[in-house]
């Protein structure tokens, strides 16, 4: 991996690790790599989410785009997906996301998609990184060359439309209350009309966190800190809760008694439904190495196969498009269904669960989604700047200690040590099935890791 760009593009604190002049640079490279390969004036397609400072770099981004030639499309507060569909359905020659996802609001990040809708390949990522870190100057000048930049109003109602496209119609079936968190992100801009009370199926749909104000994303909020809308859900007796991250790539839920459905439940379950209806690609899911274990026991009871992957949606969508599948995803709430988006998205997997609610009226979300037996997972995260995640990774003391855990959880648990592609972070999970045990041994490697610090 290179200097800049993470498992998920390029993030940083913005005004210290992620600057303007960095945004602006690369802008400027993106339009040159794209130069090379076509002939023509190329298009680009810009979105954000809800940061004070995606202003910043949305200005910075488009200067550099502009200035080497290329038009620029603003399409403003935007979820991830949007730009990745977006994409395609112009026929751009590549979009950016201005956002750090799930990461509090003083951080921000970049992502920038292909034309095909994918995430730059890691080729092209270390064309356009080599771009920005060098010393040649980039700029072209020369007034016939410099692109334009026009408002993206129309392309976001387009995107509503495809997302509300994948909610089926079941008339006469019983009204549900749905609690959606938005998270003070992306979402926000968009959910109210995909949900809409004409375009949800009849679900009677309410809303929180969705006042954004360029510090409050993921706030206390959204699909990775619960503990409100599970609250809410059950005070308000809804049926089901759905919670988005702060870019709405990501979609997790909580039954009717506040249980969290994670990624793996509805991964689970949105694959045996896929078999029944005939669409399950061959017959495969594509996971993670973080993937609890009931699933895999699920799915083997379903016989249904398992490719697990290394960490990332992206590892995941690689393996996807290799072998064929139609569904994979993280236990996070990365959920790629491929037939009809190139990435994850939040929306769109909220938008499967309720086709399934609403085909299922006897059932309550807890029904429909518990079928997994969840088997109990522990996590920690250990701080560790980026520059030495590489020593503690190698270091003998640590896999001597990793080796010993998994020795004393053989056959009963495993062990999973790795960096975070995105945060000063190595993470630490235990799966097993004494809780306690898993606490004690999760301290155990912490205390080792910050030993060799």
């Amino acid at each position: 991996m290179g200097k800049l760009f993470g498992t998920d593009g390029i993030r940083g604190i913005a005004g210290e690790e992620l600057t303007a002049e960095l945004a602006f640079r690369l802008g400027l490279a993106v339009s040159r790599v794209l130069t090379e390969k076509e002939k023509e004036k190329t298009k680009v397609i810009i979105g954000k989410d809800t940061r004070l400072s995606g202003d910043m770099f949305e200005a910075a981004i488009t200067a550099g785009l502009s200035a080497m030639g290329s038009d620029v499309y603003l399409v403003g507060v935007v979820p991830t997906p949007a730009v990745a569909h977006l994409v395609r359905k112009i026929g751009a020659d590549a979009g950016v996301m201005i956002s750090a996802s799930h990461n509090p609001s003083e951080y921000n990040g970049i992502k920038v998609f292909g034309g095909e809708g994918y995430k730059l390949s890691d080729e092209l990522e270390e064309k356009v990184e080599a771009l920005i870190l060098g010393d040649e100057s980039l700029g072209k000048g020369g007034e016939r060359e410099i692109g334009r930049v026009k408002g993206g109003d129309r392309l976001v109602a387009e995107y509503e439309a495809h997302l509300i496209s994948a909610i089926e119609k079941h008339p006469g079936t019983k009204a549900r209350k749905v609690l959606f968190d938005l998270s003070n992100g992306s979402a926000s801009t968009t959910a109210k009309t995909v949900f809409s009370p004409k375009t949800a199926n009849g679900f009677l749909c309410d809303f929180i966190a969705y006042d954004p104000d360029g510090v409050n994303i993921n706030r206390n909020c959204g699909s990775t800190q619960m503990n409100a809308l599970c609250r809410f859900v059950v005070d308000g007796g809804y049926d089901v809760g759905i919670a988005f991250d702060g870019d709405a790539d990501r979609c997790l839920m909580c039954d009717e008694h506040g249980n969290v459905i994670d990624g793996d439940q509805i991964i689970s379950c949105f694959a045996i439904e896929m078999k029944k209806d005939g669409i399950l690609a061959e017959n495969t899911a594509v996971v993670t190495k973080l993937t609890n274990l009931g699933f895999h026991q699920l799915m083997n009871r379903e016989g249904i196969r398992v490719i697990t992957t290394d960490v990332g949606d992206r590892c995941v969508l690689e393996e996807m498009i290799r072998c064929g599948a139609a569904i994979g995803g993280e236990q996070s709430g990365h959920i790629i269904l491929r037939s009809q988006a190139t990435t994850g998205d939040g929306q769109l997997t909220a938008a499967f669960a309720l086709n399934l609610l609403a085909r299922y009226p006897e059932l309550s979300a807890s029904e429909i989604f518990g079928a997994m037996r969840r088997l109990p997972q522990v996590s920690l995260n250990v701080a560790v700047p980026s520059a030495k995640k590489a020593t503690v990774m190698e270091s003998r003391e640590v896999e001597a200690l990793r080796r010993s855990v998994e020795q004393k959880l053989e056959g009963r648990g495993r062990v999973l040590l790795r960096p975070s592609g995105t945060e000063a972070l190595v993470r630490i999970m235990l799966e097993g099935d004494d809780t306690e045990e898993l606490n004690r041994y999760a301290l155990l490697l912490r205390d080792g890791i910050e030993a060799v610090l």
